[in-house]
């Protein structure tokens, strides 16, 4: 082994390999040690939230209203139901009454409760505890009541598609039941009328065997031998 080698052989063993253990217990002591952060996807303006900073309620609430509005989302903006949200979809008020909730009315309403609960330097209890000025709720209390107004909505809105989309599964019954009523009587008259047809073309055939007959018989110039 050269002397180059050599160095090179240290320079790995006590250099680079100290270096990269350091900066991988550095990663997963940061990794195990950092908050849990809560992601709503169907709302990114909330961005991440860490998890300590709300209330198992509120985060209950905010699941409910994230699984509804993402449905709601597909249900109103998907209008010619090609599995997709695009220019080629009819914008209407209903959707974006649930765009504007969850892009804006929601992520103010939770960003002003994480105002107040960092207010507290003893860990979010006056947001919890303390009634709001001129108001006989807390922080906590006022937020539930904005979520518990949008999941209400949400839950409306659900309800009117299911017996919309309901209403038009009974028209298409009545429909069929109407187009495709008394099928054997149906089948008879086509029947009868087919016979009447297949009568009628035999009769024509026969008359015209009679007046015309193919089996003539031979005249003596035909006869040849």
């Amino acid at each position: 082994m050269t002397q180059v080698t050599a160095m090179l052989v240290m320079f790995v063993l006590y250099g680079m390999l100290p270096a990269a253990g350091l900066y991988l217990g550095y990663r997963g002591i940061k990794k195990v040690t950092a908050p849990k952060m809560l992601e709503y996807k169907a709302m990114p303006q909330l961005g991440y939230i860490p998890e300590k900073s709300l209330p198992v309620e509120v985060k209950t609430a905010l699941d409910q209203i994230n699984q509804k509005g993402e449905k709601l989302r597909v249900i109103y903006g998907d209008t010619n139901n090609d599995g997709k949200i695009d220019d080629k979809d009819t914008v209407n008020e209903t959707y974006i009454m649930i765009q504007n909730l969850m892009d804006r009315h929601i992520p103010l309403a939770v960003a002003d409760y994480r105002r107040l609960h960092d207010l507290d330097m003893g860990g979010g209890a006056l947001a919890d505890t303390t009634k709001i000025k001129h108001s006989n709720v807390t922080g906590k209390e006022a937020l539930l009541d904005v979520l518990s107004t949008i999941n209400t909505q949400f839950d409306d809105l659900l309800n009117a598609s299911y017996h919309q989309d309901g209403q038009k599964l009974l028209a298409t019954n009545r429909y069929l039941q109407q187009r495709f009523d008394n099928p054997i009587a149906s089948t008879q008259i086509e029947h009868s009328s087919s016979q009447e047809i297949g009568n009628r073309d035999s009769g024509d055939a026969t008359s015209s065997a009679i007046e015309n007959p193919s089996n003539k018989a031979p005249k003596a110039e035909d006869i040849k031998l």
